[in-house]
């Protein structure tokens, strides 16, 4: 017996389905450019996964914005950053400042996710994520956070020296389901399992092939940019 599949309602796709340029048209932030930028450093290589984070800061009176492309492909992992800033001769105009690197997935050295949950106490199996902080390392990079040591005693004004913290990361990014969506959040856990599945598989020597990958999950169906394939013999 055939089956017909049930239409799918408009508005209806998951980051899963939805293909790279789509979620740059959504975020608005130069898709094109973005778009031709991303597409240029997979230069041909298919997109796994991907995650596109835009944020938003101010800077004096004035609003910028940057967004970070994450794309996975089967020997990579791509990320591609791009921030707007004024022209120096002319500050009513904006440029845009992109940088791009490639990063074998052998060499990512640690993936780490933290949940933030809110109402802990009230919390039932499958409640949504508050937020998410997805922080990637492979270049051996570390972050240092210093703060002045104490004793404990609020009365005590002896110096106790520094304490901190040290954080290998080369990458972070926050989602947040209040400020970019609870499907956002999903996004971002999602694509950390696939990153984590497919560095597991490079660092054992196994090729990532087509089908179930370790996690469990299903493949995603995700598209690069059209039809423009070019290969590392293809530059000019």
């Amino acid at each position: 017996m055939s089956h017909t599949p049930s239409p799918r309602v408009p508005g209806q796709e998951t980051a899963t389905t939805r293909t790279l340029s789509a979620d740059l048209e959504r975020t608005g932030f130069y898709p094109r450019l973005v778009a031709d930028v991303v597409d240029d450093a997979l230069d041909g290589a298919a997109t796994l996964a991907h995650l596109v984070h835009l944020e938003t800061h101010f800077e004096r009176a004035e609003v910028r914005r940057h967004v970070t492309v994450l794309a996975l492909t089967d020997e990579l992992l791509v990320i591609t950053h791009v921030d707007e800033a004024p022209l120096e001769a002319d500050p009513q105009r904006m440029t845009a400042q992109v940088s791009t690197e490639s990063v074998p997935l052998a060499q990512i050295a640690t993936v780490v996710l933290s949940y933030v949950f809110a109402e802990p106490a009230a919390y039932e199996p499958g409640d949504p994520v508050h937020e998410v902080t997805l922080a990637i390392a492979w270049s051996g990079g570390q972050r240092l956070d210093i703060l002045p040591a104490s004793c404990g005693d609020p009365n005590c004004d002896a110096d106790h020296g520094y304490t901190g913290t040290i954080a290998q990361e080369d990458i972070v990014l926050r989602i947040s389901a209040e400020a970019d969506g609870p499907e956002a959040v999903s996004t971002a856990k999602h694509f950390a399992r696939l990153l984590r599945a497919a560095n597991a598989a490079s660092a054992s020597g196994a090729a990532p092939g087509p089908g179930t990958p370790a996690d469990g999950l299903p493949r995603p169906r995700l598209a690069g940019f059209g039809g423009r394939v070019r290969g590392h013999g293809g530059r000019q």
